[in-house]
């Protein structure tokens, strides 16, 4: 199963909604992605969502300014 290993995000559970409004069950998964972050100095490869890896993005930015 998808997971990130940052936040924990997984697949979820849902519903569908048709035009007629009938409803039925469906998933919706994270965006995962396999990225290579600096983790306590190290180079680790992790699998991570889209919106941890923008987050790391943004905070390595900001310590290099």
């Amino acid at each position: 199963m998808a997971m990130c290993e940052i936040c924990g995000a997984r697949r979820r559970a849902g519903k569908n909604v048709s035009h007629s409004n009938r409803h039925t069950n469906r998933w919706f998964f994270p965006n995962i992605q396999r990225a290579k972050l600096v983790v306590n100095g190290k180079s680790q490869r992790m699998k991570v969502c889209t919106r941890c890896l923008r987050t790391a993005q943004n905070k390595q930015k900001r310590l290099l300014v």
